[in-house]
């Protein structure tokens, strides 16, 4: 189990913190004694006791409790929308420069937009530190145009389009530059075509309400509720809005099966606009190349010569060019990335994937410039790919300075830092690791490294673990790539049978260490493993399976790695496979294997889940850094995707009895 803090208890718990600050010790959180409050007041807050919480709040200013910041917190956030702006300032007067008061203003920013208080919404967005609240900036957006101020219709429509869920915000800025003529009926209907696509129904109704026309709004419901019986019924070619309505429920169609959407388009609503065929094409190849079907390259290029001006989204080009890897077409794969958006090209996936459609391409010279670039950054995944492409060494970053006295005492002294890790220790994590993050703002790499060690010695690995990653220049491979329960984890891995740096990557993504994470489907401990998942794996391999041990350490490292071992073996050894199957479930992953053999590295590429396809990544990272870290042989990360993917062998065994450690299958 974790380190458990030095206990302080009674009303001068914070100046305790600070004289051990100032002395140069750890600064322990207070016991639960004292920090109960903060609990008590954040189940007051689940359950909008607001008697509760007041009373709450009187007690912890009484004792000036090291907390009284967030149990403040809660009782004002539960009555927001009958507060006063004079209450608002009196709380971030009171905490100034806090996490909670920034967070509190967060709030109140979006229940000023609710109100229509453009005046002090203005005020106080001037104060507002973190900006990440996409609703707040549609909300500033609006309030400096009911000012008169002229704002970019160009920021605005990109804040709008950006916005998924359809919030008031947002909608409420549409509505206003939609009265105003500054955006026309083109903009809603690209919207309502983005929403679709992104499969966000609620948002394409409320960009086609916009239109203000209720015809509209029932045949958009009616396509929604029943694509295909729209499409037999109602739909049309003519006039526009018509023809924008059939495209919507043909790429609702294409949605379930991108081949019969392709049918229908041919046959029968050929006539539609040019450019609203070519929107749907790519909808037929996106879900084509989801699919990992040959067909989505044609889909694509049908698009591309019916609209050559069309601009795709980002997801889009970027299944573009992952179906031209895997059809060996560096070429379309170019193509591709070179419409990506500036910020998704910097990405070292595409980066790394122009650079070997380069080299396909015959130019070898700058394939070669292009990955020795991207060489540099061995501690990540393309980057590590890069560097052994090229035959280079990918040593471990040398060891920063060791940090000083007044540079760890910096650390410990940090009240935001201090108040995350007592909110960690009460089980607040979210809250901790949220004031934990603001904290870090502006921190430079010795400062983060400080935080990063103090989080460390605590044994609270994942703000450890994130907070050393933040580093640009001074890596730590202690803090990234840190060791807990190794003894145990090694006895468990080699009894297993399964390389100790794999299981350390795997567990290093699954949990960051957290002895006590649980996954919101119910994936319990250190290797996240669902408690039936465990029940079939105890049985299989002889083990007595108690669900009341899934957080111990020892039964969660013994159930996790016989079932990633499992694994393993029905993948015939395959690390990337395997770990596809931890994340998604194995069924998945057997699919996936279809087809053509491929390089290992396009087919990790071509996995259709984004989560999954990032946790290959990762695990497989991981495992050849962690195998650097222990002293083990085969580092290199090519070995662990392995040479190529392709249909099961003769030896592979069927994994339609092996369960998912987590969640349920589903298609893709």
């Amino acid at each position: 189990m974790g380190r458990r803090f030095r206990d302080f208890t009674g009303r001068g718990a914070l100046a305790a913190l600070l004289l051990m600050a100032a002395l140069g010790a750890p600064a322990a959180p207070p016991a639960p004694a004292d920090t109960d409050l903060a609990v008590q007041a954040r189940d007051a807050w689940v359950k909008r006791d607001r008697k509760r919480l007041a009373a709450l709040a009187d007690a912890a200013r009484e004792q000036n409790h090291a907390l009284a910041g967030w149990v403040d917190y809660f009782e004002l956030n539960a009555r927001l929308s009958e507060a006063r702006q004079a209450e608002l300032d009196a709380f971030y007067a009171r905490y100034a420069g806090s996490y909670v008061e920034d967070r509190l203003r967060n709030d109140w920013l979006l229940e000023l937009g609710r109100r229509r208080d453009w005046a002090n919404f203005r005020h106080d967005h001037a104060a507002y530190l973190m900006r990440d609240d996409r609703e707040v900036a549609c909300y500033a957006l609006l309030a400096d145009h009911v000012a008169g101020n002229k704002i970019s219709v160009d920021t605005a429509r990109s804040a709008w389009m950006a916005q998924k869920d359809g919030d008031d915000g947002c909608q409420q800025l549409a509505s206003a530059l939609v009265d105003a003529g500054l955006f026309k009926p083109d903009t809603l209907w690209a919207k309502a075509r983005l929403a679709t696509e992104q499969g966000r129904p609620r948002a394409a109704r409320q960009a086609i309400a916009l239109l203000a026309a209720k015809p509209l709004d029932q045949k958009l419901a009616e396509l929604q509720d029943n694509a295909g019986r729209y499409l037999t019924r109602k739909a049309r070619t003519s006039p526009r809005a018509e023809a924008e309505l059939t495209a919507l429920a043909l790429a609702r169609v294409a949605a379930n099966d991108p081949a019969q959407a392709g049918d229908l388009l041919n046959e029968k609503w050929n006539k539609l606009p040019a450019e609203l065929q070519a929107w749907l094409w790519v909808q037929i190849g996106r879900q084509s190349a989801l699919r990992l079907q040959d067909d989505a390259l044609p889909a694509f290029e049908r698009a591309a010569k019916l609209a050559p001006d069309l601009a795709w989204t980002d997801d889009a080009l970027a299944w573009n060019a992952r179906a031209a890897l895997r059809a060996k077409a560096p070429a379309v794969a170019l193509r591709a990335i070179e419409r990506l958006s500036s910020s998704e090209q910097r990405e070292p996936a595409w980066l790394y994937w122009r650079a070997r459609a380069t080299r396909q391409q015959g130019d070898v010279p700058a394939a070669r410039a292009q990955l020795a670039s991207l060489a540099t950054t061995p501690l990540n995944y393309f980057g590590r790919l890069a560097a052994e492409d090229l035959g280079l060494p990918t040593p471990l970053p040398p060891a920063p300075l060791p940090l000083t006295a007044e540079e760890r005492r910096a650390a410990r002294s940090h009240p935001g830092l201090m108040r995350a890790l007592q909110l960690i220790n009460l089980g607040l994590r979210s809250e901790g690791v949220r004031e934990w993050n603001f904290s870090l703002r502006g921190m430079n790499d010795r400062a983060l490294l400080a935080a990063a060690q103090e989080a460390c010695d605590r044994e609270v690995w994942d703000r450890c673990i994130n907070t050393s990653e933040r580093t640009r220049v001074e890596i730590d491979i202690t803090q990234r790539y840190p060791t807990p329960h190794r003894p145990e984890l090694m006895r468990e891995a080699q009894a297993a049978g399964l390389d100790p740096a794999y299981v350390y990557g795997l567990i290093r993504q699954e949990s960051r260490f957290v002895l006590d994470a649980r996954s919101h489907v119910g994936a319990a401990g250190l290797m996240q493993v669902m408690p039936a998942t465990a029940k079939w794996t105890a049985k299989k391999v002889g083990i007595n399976y108690n669900a009341e041990l899934m957080h111990d350490r020892d039964f969660n490292l013994r159930i996790g790695t016989n079932y990633l071992k499992l694994v393993l073996d029905r993948f015939e050894g395959a690390q990337a496979l395997a770990a596809a199957a931890y994340n998604a479930g194995p069924n998945r992953p057997a699919r996936w294997r279809d087809g053509p053999v491929i390089d290992a590295a396009i087919w990790a590429e071509n996995i259709p889940f984004n989560e999954t396809r990032d946790y290959v990544r990762k695990v497989l990272l991981g495992g050849a850094v962690y195998a650097q870290v222990l002293g083990l042989p085969a580092t290199s990360l090519r070995e662990r995707l392995g040479a190529s993917v392709g249909p099961a062998g003769a030896r592979a065994a069927d994994v339609s009895d092996v369960p998912p450690p987590a969640a349920g299958e589903a298609a893709p």
